[in-house]
């Protein structure tokens, strides 16, 4: 059984550092946690087709958190047998102000953890950019 979890972050309204601050109205939190279920919904459902076409037995999760965080935290109480994570090929500069999860994960999961990097071309494609 392969259970493929998605983490949403949550939104926070952010306050400018020399002023009162900018504040979304419950309408704009709404908006946003709406196309958040739906990007989860898409991605979610991608990877079950992938699932199925490959007859591979799976369920889905979404959870809200920090990434990182999450996933470790699942894979301990959903005692897993091994991890498996996306690596989006960061540079480690990149990698350096945004975080990365899938190294994260290598020092914090309490299972066996498999980091999966990009193809080839897609690395070269955002090398170029």
């Amino acid at each position: 059984m392969v259970t493929v979890v998605h983490v949403q972050q949550p939104f926070h309204n952010y306050v400018l550092p020399a002023g009162p601050g900018i504040y979304a109205t419950s309408t704009v939190i709404e908006s946003v946690r709406k196309a958040q279920e739906q990007n989860s919904s898409v991605i979610l459902s991608r990877a079950l087709r992938l699932c199925k076409d490959k007859m591979v037995k799976a369920e889905t999760l979404i959870l809200d958190g920090d990434p990182k965080e999450m996933i470790c935290q699942a894979a301990e109480q959903m005692h897993v047998d091994l991890l498996l994570v996306g690596s989006r090929g960061l540079s480690k500069l990149k990698r350096a102000f945004l975080g990365s999860v899938s190294d994260y994960c290598a020092h914090h999961a309490k299972c066996p953890i498999l980091i999966v990097k990009p193809p080839e071309e897609k690395l070269s494609r955002e090398s170029s950019t």
